[in-house]
């Protein structure tokens, strides 16, 4: 994701989440036709990158915990 995304994403992390419920499903529809189906391919195999650079050692998972307090932590 780039780094203008990330920031996008920090500041709607901070909105209510009653606006978060309508931002939601407007950015959904923003990003074209594909099915549930095909949606939920596309997570499986973008959880499957993930967990390979995970395992390869291209990424560093960090707790829940502490990537909360950075994201809330930069506002």
């Amino acid at each position: 994701m780039s780094f203008r995304a990330e920031e996008l994403l920090e500041q709607a992390m901070k909105l209510p989440e009653s606006e978060r419920r309508v931002l939601a499903p407007r950015l959904l529809e923003s990003v074209g036709d594909e099915s549930p189906e095909e949606i939920e391919r596309a997570w499986v195999e973008e959880a499957r990158r993930r967990l390979d650079d995970i395992r390869e050692g291209r990424s560093q998972p960090i707790p829940w915990k502490e990537a909360r307090g950075r994201i809330f932590a930069r506002g």
